[in-house]
C-alpha cells in the first residue's frame, strides 16, 4: 500500500476490528482496488470499529441490523458507504466471524403452500436448483395474483383463473419465458393434486404457448456490418482491447456468451493454436484459434488484464477484479458495439453474432454438417434454421408457377 493506507492502518491500533480489517485490506488489493479506495473504506470501518466499542458491542454482533444503526448514528452517509458496510459484512460471514444472514420468513398465507411444492420438486423430482427457482417463482406469482384480495382457498381456483392469468402475463413475455411459465404451472397443479389440495386436476387447464419450429427467420448482420461492430473498438484502450477480443470470439468462433465468459486461462493452448470451449450441458471441445483471434486475445492478455486471482480470461474493468458478471454483460457489450456502428437489428445480443457467423458459412457453399460441427449442435436438426436464409438457394429449388391455361 502507498503512504495513505499505511498511516490509516497504523490507526487501527486499538481498534476492536484491527485483525479482521488488515486482512480485509489485503483481499481488496488482491481484487484490484486502487490504494486511495481502500484508503477510504478503511476509514469508515474504522469508525465502524471505533462506534462497536463505545456501545458495548462485538464484532459477531455485526449484522444488517446494527450496521443500519452505525448509518443512523453517523447521520452523514457518502456515496459507496453502504456498499463498503455490507462488503465487509459479507467479508466476515466467508471467515466464519458472525453468523450467516438468516433468511427472510415468508408470511404470506400461502408460505406452506409453496414450501411443500420446493420439497416435492427437490426431493420427488429430483430438478435442479435453477429449475426449483424459476417454478417457485410462478407458482407464487400465481397465488399472489388469485388470492390477494380474498380469503387463501385452494379449493376455490377454477380453470378460468388460470386462462386469465397466463393470457395477462404471457404476452409481455418472450415464447420461451412463455413456455416455462406454462410448465411450471402445469407442475404446480400436478403436485396440489397429488397431495388431495385439489378436487380436480388443474394441470390440464394450462394453455399452451404455440412456438412452430422454424417459423422465424435468424437475425444475421452482413460481413460489411460485422466488420464495421469491430471497427467500433477504440482498441488504445484496455476497454476497447478486452471487448475487441470478446466481439471476434463471438463472431469468428461462434461462441455463445456463457462460452466467452467460462473461458479460462489454461484454457488457450497458444503451441497447438487451439481453445478448450466450456459449452452447454458440462460438454467441453476443442476449436482451432485463428490467428486474429489469438492476437486480439494476446494483445488483450499482455497489455491490459489486470493482475488478479481469478483465472477467467475476460475481467471486470473496475474492481474487485473479478470474472465478468454473466452473459448479460456480453449482451451489452455487443449492444453498445452495435450502437456505435449505427446498426439497429431486430435482435441486439451476443446470438446475434454467431447466427451471423453460420449465415455467412451457408451463404459461403458450407453444408449444414459443417455449419453444426462449428457451432457444436448436438442434434443436426438444430442447423435446420439457417436453411431459412440462403434465399437465393431456396429460390433455385421452387417450381414456376403455372400460366393461365396451362394443362
Amino acid at each position: 500500500m502507498q503512504e495513505n493506507s499505511l498511516q490509516a492502518g497504523q490507526r487501527l491500533q486499538g481498534n476492536p476490528l484491527e485483525s479482521h480489517l488488515r486482512t480485509f485490506v489485503t483481499s481488496l488489493l488482491d481484487d484490484g482496488y486502487a490504494d486511495a479506495t481502500v484508503h477510504d473504506k478503511l476509514s469508515l470501518l474504522h469508525r465502524l470499529g471505533q462506534w462497536l466499542r463505545r456501545t458495548g458491542r462485538a464484532v459477531t454482533h455485526l449484522d444488517e441490523r446494527l450496521v443500519e444503526a452505525f448509518v443512523k448514528h453517523r447521520q452523514r452517509v457518502q456515496r459507496g458507504d453502504l456498499k463498503t458496510l455490507q462488503q465487509f459484512l459479507d467479508y466476515l460471514r466467508e471467515l466464519g466471524v458472525v453468523p450467516a444472514q438468516e433468511p427472510v420468513r415468508d408470511r404470506s398465507p400461502w408460505a406452506n403452500t409453496l414450501s411443500g411444492y420446493e420439497q416435492y420438486l427437490r426431493s420427488e423430482r429430483g430438478l435442479v436448483v435453477a429449475t426449483i427457482s424459476h417454478y417457485q417463482y410462478f407458482a407464487r406469482k400465481f397465488l399472489f395474483t388469485r388470492f390477494r384480495e380474498g380469503p387463501f382457498l385452494l379449493k376455490a381456483m377454477k380453470a378460468s383463473d388460470i386462462s386469465d392469468f397466463v393470457l395477462r402475463h404471457g404476452h409481455s413475455m418472450g415464447v420461451r419465458r412463455a413456455q416455462l411459465m406454462t410448465t411450471a404451472l402445469r407442475s404446480f397443479f400436478r403436485f396440489l393434486f397429488q397431495k388431495g389440495e385439489l378436487p380436480v386436476n388443474l394441470a390440464a387447464s394450462v394453455l399452451s404457448v404455440a412456438n412452430w419450429r422454424l417459423s422465424t427467420v435468424p437475425k444475421y448482420l452482413t460481413a460489411e456490418e460485422i466488420k464495421r461492430v469491430l471497427q467500433t473498438c477504440d482498441r488504445r484502450t484496455a476497454t476497447g482491447r478486452r471487448d475487441y477480443a470478446i466481439l471476434l470470439l463471438l463472431a469468428r468462433l461462434g461462441l455463445r456468451a456463457g462460452e466467452v465468459m467460462a473461458l479460462r486461462l489454461e484454457d488457450i493452448n497458444w503451441r497447438a493454436g487451439q481453445i478448450l470451449v466450456r459449452g452447454k450441458g458440462l460438454v467441453h471441445d476443442r476449436m482451432p484459434l485463428p490467428a486474429d483471434v489469438g492476437e486480439a486475445l494476446a494483445s488483450y492478455l499482455r497489455r491490459s488484464r489486470p493482475a488478479c486471482q481469478t483465472r477467467r480470461v475476460f475481467v471486470r474493468v473496475r474492481a474487485p477484479r473479478l470474472g465478468l458478471a454473466g452473459p448479460s454483460t456480453l449482451t451489452s457489450i455487443v449492444h453498445r458495439a452495435l450502437a456505435r456502428a449505427d446498426l439497429h437489428p431486430p435482435s441486439k445480443g451476443a446470438h446475434l453474432l454467431r447466427h451471423s457467423l453460420a449465415t455467412s458459412m451457408l451463404r459461403s457453399g458450407a453444408t449444414m454438417g459443417e455449419i453444426g460441427e462449428v457451432l457444436r449442435h448436438r442434434d443436426l436438426n438444430t442447423t435446420d434454421l439457417y436453411a431459412k436464409v440462403d434465399f437465393d438457394g431456396l429460390r433455385s429449388l421452387a417450381h414456376p408457377w403455372p400460366m393461365g391455361g396451362a394443362q
